[in-house]
């Protein structure tokens, strides 16, 4: 009768080893000094929860702030990552379900036959009887070699790396929506310039086919004035098409119709002014970029499930117990002489599986690796994203000043091309062919501004979102799981 619950509380104190091996960090390549386009260096310290936003604010725009705050509340992207966060959520909550005991209760009523050539049948009684059953049971896993608290590992590594997931993607899509703004705006000052344009040449073709009824310009000359028109029209018209191409998918961004959804164009004759982005030190970016953290939460998980694999190779020990009150007879059922128990411990353990432990074990060794090589990679495309930005940034405001001074000369030969034209010391050839440099210099200078902003936006991605440094304590690691089960 002692036999019971000493192995009960033996059972009970078994939760005790983990076979998953001691995780650390894997090393990453980092700058040896600095950024190579700009920065400094320091030790770094953990700090990937940091707040990122609203990072966009630094633009000041209220537009753009507005058409933000739309995403954060309705893209539907958004709302199917946070979903499937709370997937990862629901999926940690199962598996710390294990640590606890399974407890179910039931009730029967059987009536039932047996064979009188059967060996249990008794000669003299009756072949058919009543059974009825209420009863208990309860069943319980004594984590002996971590494998509930490994699976339980996995799981909230897993949801951790989740939450870095939705941060890349809330990160993506606001910068996403603050390029095409951007890109919309551009196009507006590219519009403005293009009907001048158009309306520029309508006036040029009027004098031109004023000067030849009076003899003194050729059918050539209103041919070239009257294609240049028809060209002006069409960039004009694509213009608009990109314009509409651009607020439709800020419309999907923002989650609205793109039918029922429309921003004004600016009457600006360029875009606003861009923010100075300073990059912080190289160390830092692997603090706040989300897609890194989650990359490496993922290689904590595999390196979790890796002691779930050799858990398998040893027994699993459990305990079962069971209890109720049984009869044949209502009378008396629910009598202290119905009642029945049993409790016991059990231990299996698996002695041929046809390779299938070892096969196991080689997978969860190989997906540790692979979780690894694709956090390295996630931190050397990291740096990638940021040196190709800043790079970006320098090249754009050298071209920037370069093209200001293209559009001077351009627009300086032009006046010079129409007074020699109105002269009559040139053909209208010169002057179609210096007005379309003028326009072309136009169109690439705005096209610059746009590229400036789209590469502004993509460095403040591409550095997590908050370029400034942290003004909260870095958070800690994740605490390793329980050398005991709670309850």
């Amino acid at each position: 009768m002692r036999a019971g619950p000493l192995a009960v509380a033996a059972l009970l104190g078994l939760n005790g080893c983990s076979l998953a091996p001691h995780y650390k960090r894997p090393s990453t390549p980092t700058p040896a000094d600095a950024y190579k386009e700009a920065g400094e260096w320091k030790v770094a310290t953990p700090a990937d929860s940091a707040p990122r936003g609203p990072w966009w604010s630094v633009f000041q725009e209220p537009e753009l702030d507005r058409l933000e705050a739309e995403v954060t509340n309705a893209n539907q992207s958004l709302r199917a990552a946070l979903a499937q966060l709370e997937q990862a959520r629901a999926q940690t909550r199962i598996a710390r379900s294990n640590y606890f005991p399974t407890l179910d209760a039931g009730v029967s009523a059987n009536r039932e036959r047996v064979s009188i050539n059967s060996p249990s049948y008794v000669a003299g009684k009756s072949a058919t009887s009543n059974l009825y059953t209420l009863g208990g049971n309860l069943s319980y896993e004594a984590d002996v070699f971590g494998r509930v608290r490994n699976t339980v590992a996995n799981a909230r590594y897993s949801e951790q790396a989740t939450v870095g997931d939705v941060a890349t993607m809330d990160l993506a899509l606001h910068a996403e929506l603050a390029t095409d703004y951007y890109t919309l705006r551009g196009l507006d000052v590219e519009q403005k310039l293009l009907d001048q344009t158009v309306v520029d040449y309508a006036r040029a073709l009027t004098l031109t086919l004023n000067l030849y009824k009076g003899g003194a310009s050729p059918l050539s000359d209103v041919q070239q004035a009257q294609a240049q028109l028809e060209t002006a029209r069409t960039q004009a018209e694509d213009n608009r098409l990109r314009r509409a191409q651009t607020e439709h998918a800020i419309a999907v961004l923002v989650g609205r119709e793109a039918s029922t959804f429309s921003l004004a164009p600016h009457p600006a004759d360029k875009l606003p002014q861009l923010p100075a982005i300073d990059p912080g030190l190289p160390s830092e970016l692997l603090e706040r970029r989300p897609d890194v953290a989650a990359a490496e939460r993922r290689v904590a998980a595999a390196n979790a499930n890796i002691g779930v694999a050799r858990a398998a190779y040893f027994p699993i020990f459990n305990l079962f117990g069971s209890a109720g009150v049984q009869s044949t007879a209502t009378s008396n059922w629910l009598t202290a002489p119905s009642q029945f128990w049993s409790i016991g411990p059990q231990a299996v353990l698996t002695l041929f599986d046809g390779g299938l432990h070892r096969a196991q074990s080689a997978a969860a060794h190989a997906a540790y690796d692979q979780q690894v090589a694709n956090y390295r990679e996630t931190v050397l495309t990291a740096y990638q994203d940021v040196e190709d930005n800043l790079a970006a940034l320098r090249q754009l405001q050298l071209e920037s000043v370069s093209e200001a001074a293209a559009v001077k000369a351009t627009q300086g030969a032009l006046d010079q091309a129409n007074l020699r034209y109105k002269g009559g010391i040139v053909t209208y050839l010169e002057v179609v062919s210096t007005e379309n440099a003028a326009l072309a210099a136009r169109l690439t200078a705005v096209d610059i501004e746009i590229r400036r902003a789209d590469s502004t936006i993509l460095l403040i991605r591409a550095l997590g979102g908050d370029w400034e440094k942290p003004t909260i304590a870095a958070a800690p690691a994740p605490p390793a799981p329980p050398a005991n089960p709670p309850g």
